[in-house]
C-alpha cells in the first residue's frame, strides 16, 4: 500500500492524498468505506476499474478509502460467478425481466467463452442483470455499514469497559 506522502507527489492521484480525512479511520469513515467497497465491487464487475471507481466515491462521500479499496475485492471470480451473477439475474427475475438460470449454470459448467458471456448479456438478460445487481449490490453494502458500524460501536466500548476496569483494579483503596 502506497503512503499518503509517495500519493502526494503524484499528479493523478494528490487530490485523494491531500484529503486526510479519507485515510483516517473514524466511526463515520470506515462503515461508510465499507459499504462503498461492497457496493462498487458487486456493481462495478471489472476488476482494475473496482478500486479506482470506490476512491473517486469515497471523496464526495468522505469515507476511508483504503477500506473501501480492501472491500472491493469481495467481487473475486468464484463469488462473481457462482454467486453474484445467479442471485443479480434472480432479483432481476423478480421485477419482470427474463434471464434464464438454467443458462448460466450451463454456460458455467461449460466453462463459456467471453464472446458467449456478451451475447448472453445482449439479450433479455442485461436489464434484469442491471437492475439484480444494483438491489443487490446496495442491499449488502447497507448491511455492510450496519455490521461496520456496530463492530466499531463493539469495539470502542470493550475498550472503555477494559480502561475502566484497569482503573478501578490499579487504584489503591483507602481504609480509614
Amino acid at each position: 500500500m502506497p503512503t499518503r506522502e509517495r500519493m502526494a507527489r503524484n499528479r493523478w492521484i494528490a487530490p485523494l492524498a491531500a484529503r486526510p480525512e479519507l485515510w483516517r479511520f473514524t466511526r463515520r469513515t470506515v462503515p461508510r468505506g465499507v459499504a462503498i467497497g461492497l457496493f462498487v465491487g458487486i456493481f462495478l464487475m471489472v476488476p482494475g476499474l473496482q478500486v479506482i471507481g470506490a476512491a473517486l466515491l469515497c471523496m464526495p462521500l468522505r469515507a476511508n478509502i483504503p477500506l473501501a479499496a480492501v472491500f472491493t475485492f469481495v467481487a473475486t471470480p468464484p463469488t462473481i460467478v457462482f454467486m453474484i451473477l445467479p442471485g443479480a439475474a434472480a432479483i432481476g427475475n423478480r421485477f419482470g425481466y427474463h434471464a434464464d438460470l438454467a443458462v448460466i449454470t450451463a454456460m458455467i459448467e461449460r466453462g463459456a467463452s467471453g464472446a458467449e458471456w456478451l451475447k448472453w448479456i445482449g439479450s433479455d438478460a442485461a436489464p434484469s442483470l442491471a437492475l439484480g445487481l444494483t438491489v443487490l449490490a446496495a442491499v449488502i453494502a447497507a448491511l455492510g455499514h450496519v455490521v461496520a458500524a456496530r463492530v466499531w460501536r463493539w469495539r470502542v466500548l470493550a475498550r472503555r469497559r477494559n480502561r475502566l476496569y484497569k482503573a478501578l483494579t490499579s487504584t489503591p483503596r483507602k481504609t480509614s
